[in-house]
């Protein structure tokens, strides 16, 4: 049997287009869902040329399940969930039980397809260091992994600077909880004790020479898709040590993505969906994102299965 999903095709404008694939078989630790929503994240648009033609794309989902694990674990049958694994962008997936969490009764299950990746980057980055009473500057803070970082840093005690490319990006920003709003780093005048790089390229260069001592950046993106350049002994430095580390730590994104949703549910997490529509779209919606026409998340609505 096969099922409709967004598959990659190099040969199509963003290499992404709806075709079929076969269905999801699971492993005994994974369950299926039937997808009713899927999230996109800049990254995953950029580089899917780059995996082979025909793979199912895509790691963000919300849906319903419509078959147990196994095992055992994990949500029941029927259970409302958001999801994080490969093979997303289908009108079925089969995810580890370890990476689904309950969707509470008052938040839309569009809101947490929007949550996954996004989410849980900006958690577990901001979990990296103490950041109650600390400064923490968030870079591409205009972004899906920026805005939720801004809310929880926030929520974590921290002052906390957003950095943007543009006046344009920096609406919205304050109201989620910035306390200081730049364009990229200028008028920053004190040391940061955590960045959330998601530029890299000369700016990162420039934010490692804002750290204070024993402060810490997180690699998240790229997204100027330029070289960093470090001068020569720019990165020595005497007293508490100054690190740089990646994060690519998506191992059982269950329980955090459960917090996430919680802390949506009660009103203090906003899921910043800045456009919604049918997966017949996603060419659109991938150029807007690519574009930087999107102030934080992309939703698409899955066409049920049996329709069309």
């Amino acid at each position: 049997m096969e099922m409709r999903a967004l598959v990659v095709d190099p040969e199509v404008p963003g290499a992404l287009r709806l075709g079929t694939a076969a269905e999801p078989r699971p492993a005994p630790g994974q369950l299926v869902i039937e997808v009713r929503h899927i999230s996109l994240n800049r990254g995953e648009v950029a580089f899917a040329g780059r995996r082979p033609a025909g793979t199912v794309h895509g790691y963000d989902a919300s849906g319903v399940v419509i078959r147990a694990a196994e095992d055992g674990t994990g949500p029941a049958v029927g259970a409302r969930v958001a999801a994080f694994g490969a093979g997303a962008w289908a009108q079925r997936m089969a995810v580890d039980s370890t990476a689904v969490a309950e969707v509470p009764a008052g938040v839309d299950l569009a809101h947490a397809a929007a949550l996954p990746m996004a989410g849980v980057t900006a958690l577990r980055t901001l979990r990296s260091r103490d950041i109650l009473g600390r400064r923490v500057l968030i870079t591409g803070a205009a972004g899906g992994v920026g805005r939720y970082a801004i809310q929880l840093a926030a929520l974590g005690g921290a002052h906390v600077i957003a950095s943007v490319g543009s006046p344009a990006r920096a609406e919205g920003l304050a109201e989620l909880g910035a306390h200081e709003v730049v364009i990229g780093l200028r008028g920053i005048e004190r040391p940061v004790d955590l960045i959330l790089d998601n530029v890299g390229g000369p700016q990162l260069a420039a934010a490692w020479e804002l750290l204070a001592p024993g402060g810490s950046v997180q690699n998240i993106g790229w997204a100027s898709d330029q070289p960093a350049v470090f001068e020569p002994y720019s990165l020595f430095f005497v007293g508490e040590p100054k690190t740089m580390m990646t994060f690519g730590d998506v191992r059982k994104v269950g329980p955090d993505l459960g917090t996430l949703l919680e802390f949506m549910a009660g009103g203090r997490l906003s899921p910043e969906v800045d456009w919604r529509g049918s997966w017949e779209r996603v060419t659109e919606a991938a150029r807007a994102l690519l574009d930087r026409r999107i102030a934080g998340k992309a939703v698409l609505d899955v066409e049920p299965a049996g329709t069309g």
